[in-house]
This record gives C-alpha cells, structure tokens and sequence, in this order.
C-alpha cells in the first residue's frame, strides 16, 4: 500500500532531524467549506475526511511519532441530531475504511475523551480499531472523541480525590508528574506543535493540561482545503521557532552545544 504521492519539500524543505515528535491538529472550518459551495454541512464533513487521510499519511511517512486530531467536542453534542448522527456514522465508516491501512503502516489508534456518550455501535466498533491496531509501532494516533479539556482535568481531579480519600495517596505526593497520571492518555507526551485551521485564534478547550509550551500555528484555511503542502508549511514554521520553556536564549545555546559534544 502506498502511503500517498511524493512529498513537496522543495516549496517547504524541512530538517528532519527537526520535526515536531506530537503534532496536534484542531479540524476546523468543515461546515464553512460546505455553507460557502451551497452544500449542506455533512458534505464538509465528508470532505473533511479525506484532508484527515492526507494529514495521517504525511505524518506517518515524515516519521512524526504521534498525531492528535480534535474529531468531536463535547460542545458539538448540543449541534442538531441530524448532524450528530451523520458524524458518527462517518467516524464509523472512518474506522472500517482505514483499518487496513492503519495495520499495513503499524498505526495504532487510540481515542480519548468522554468515550461512553458515544453510541454503542460507535464505541464497538472503534474499541475493534484500537484492539485491531494495538501493535503499529511506528505511529500513534489518537481521536479526540466526545473530548473537552477542562473536563479532563475535573475528571482527573475526582480521581485523584478519591484516592486522597482512601488513603492511597499523600497529599504531599501530588505534582503535576502524578496529575498527569490521571488524565485520559497520560503517557502521550505534550503536543510540540498544534495546528488549527479555519484562522481561529483559540483552543476550544482542547489539551489544556498538555500544551503549556506547545507551538500554535494558525491558517485562514478550512480543514477540507488543508493538503500536502498546508501539512509542510505548518512544520516548516514550526522549525523557524525557538523553543526556550522558559529559559534564555544563552541557556539554551549552552544546552545545545553540551549536548553536541556528547
């Protein structure tokens, strides 16, 4: 299986060396694309698939480690039941089509996210992806399902309570190291870089916790445009920054050149 047509880098050239090792991805602008053509706004959606199958190959074929996608908030619930019921016929046919794909190019998928307010045919069938791909060790993808960041975090907190609670755990314990244990997917590292499409300039309540030093890239384009050469753009901005977490930029020269010498 091929993994899609030869990258473009001579418009974008990146250095490999310096990619991103988790890009997330916030989709946004589906029902935009549509309302713009005259179309109904599934038809976005469904547009907005084959932009997700292009972001997933290029990922996987630059070697980027893990792949997070804003698939469905828990806001989107409160849209109207047609569409909601479109969506998660559409994440369905996702899971099937792409299983063997996901399997031939060692992708596991994860999900995380509020999962049991998903349908249950849903929630079977994508617990049969997640089974099915368990193995691919070269990518991980991960759909935000159902998802909302500031309810990550109360979940969590309820969970570490209940254990101060019962005694299982010491308040002096607690640091953001143990916190993150409680959160859905606590050894995915923290988003590097974090794309959002459609030229909104907010987080939407995604990966709170996770992205304190993550790089925002913004683009007026909406998801079913976003291709190939949006996907390389984004990284290779994403290389002409200057991550210091804090520190200064001597700190972080001396850092780098201790770390050449070894």
């Amino acid at each position: 299986m091929e993994m899609g047509a030869a990258l473009t880098e001579s418009a974008f050239p990146l250095n490999h060396q310096r990619l991103p090792r988790h890009v997330a991805v916030i989709m946004d602008g589906n029902g935009r694309w549509a309302q713009r053509r005259g179309y109904p706004r599934i038809r976005g959606h469904v547009a907005g698939v084959d932009s997700v199958r292009t972001v997933v190959r290029q990922a996987r074929k630059l070697g980027i480690s893990y792949l997070t996608l804003f698939a469905f908030s828990e806001e989107n619930w409160q849209r109207p039941n047609l569409e909601v019921r479109a969506l998660m016929a559409l994440l369905s046919r996702y899971l099937d089509r792409e299983l063997k794909e996901m399997q031939d190019n060692q992708i596991a998928l994860r999900a995380i996210g509020d999962l049991k307010r998903l349908p249950g045919a849903v929630q079977q069938d994508l617990a049969r992806t997640i089974e099915a791909t368990a193995d691919g060790a070269k990518m991980i993808l991960t759909l935000a399902l159902s998802y909302g960041g500031r309810t990550e975090i109360v979940q969590a907190v309820q969970a570490l309570a209940a254990d101060l609670l019962s005694g299982r755990l010491k308040p002096q314990e607690i640091d953001a190291a143990l916190f993150r244990r409680y959160l859905y997917a606590p050894d995915l590292p923290d988003p590097d870089l974090l794309i959002r499409t459609s030229g909104e300039y907010r987080l939407s309540n995604f990966l709170l916790w996770q992205s304190p030093y993550t790089e925002l890239y913004v683009t007026d384009t909406l998801w079913p445009d976003f291709k190939e050469d949006d996907f390389l753009k984004a990284l290779a901005a994403y290389q002409e920054r200057e991550r210091r977490f804090g520190q200064t930029r001597e700190q972080i020269a001396a850092l780098n050149n201790t770390s050449s010498r070894h």
